[in-house]
């Protein structure tokens, strides 16, 4: 399927990117209705709901849901930010956070090959935990960079891309993607998927990622979160 094909239908992509996410951090996940839902035991120990561009009726059941406890979070992936966010008010949440984007690659157009690191004070270290494969450049006992990628179907779901701010501007961001993307290429992928956030979109449009639609984070709590580093 080509990628203008799969980005025609958000729905789905959303589908394989909660499905990819969950595992990569040994989420639980359920239905809530015709949307998915996954269990941040990590974190907030509480649920997560998320839908694309869901109508108002559905967009107030899950508002529902989701206010009956603090802690809970709904995702919203749309192109239509404005609407949700007052969508959001009129059903007692507001926006914690509202910069991110869901992003897409066509996985030919990545290096499949091991990077080489040109810095002999870092070293790469990479590893598969269930299903979960792990990218971390380490600097003596600190941890440069780090990142993680799973498979689901023909996509690798990449997730919590970090770069140590004493490490910052060294490239390490395109070099843990890239070793990620080695790592997926185990696997007989033809698409990638993550969240970005502001910092990482621009590297990501740099390795030829693309815009797939805006993501909106909603809550009754004031604490935000970021999916994409969280």
């Amino acid at each position: 399927m080509s990628l203008d094909a799969m980005v025609e239908d958000t729905t789905h992509l959303l589908e394989i990117w909660v499905a990819g996410w969950a595992g990569c951090r040994g989420y639980e996940t359920r239905r809530e209705g015709r949307f998915p839902a996954a269990f941040r035991g990590d974190t907030t120990h509480e649920w997560e709901y998320f839908a694309y561009d869901p109508s108002d009726a559905e967009f107030e059941a899950l508002a529902a849901k989701t206010a009956e406890v603090p802690a809970r979070v709904l995702t919203i992936l749309t192109n239509d930010v404005a609407r949700y966010a007052l969508l959001g008010q009129r059903n007692g949440l507001h926006v914690t956070s509202g910069s991110q984007t869901m992003m897409i690659v066509d996985m030919e157009t990545q290096d499949s090959e091991d990077p080489w690191l040109s810095d002999d004070e870092l070293k790469l270290e990479t590893s598969r935990t269930d299903g979960v494969h792990h990218a971390v450049v380490s600097a003596g006992e600190n941890v440069a960079a780090s990142g993680r990628v799973f498979v689901v179907g023909h996509t690798a779901i990449f997730d919590n891309i970090v770069t140590s701010e004493a490490y910052q501007r060294r490239g390490l961001g395109s070099f843990i993607m890239k070793a990620l993307a080695a790592q997926a290429f185990e696997h007989d992928v033809d698409s990638g998927l993550l969240l970005a956030s502001l910092d990482g979109q621009k590297l990501y449009s740099h390795l030829g990622w693309r815009e797939v639609c805006h993501v909106l984070m909603l809550s009754t709590s004031d604490e935000g979160a970021d999916l994409s580093v969280g």
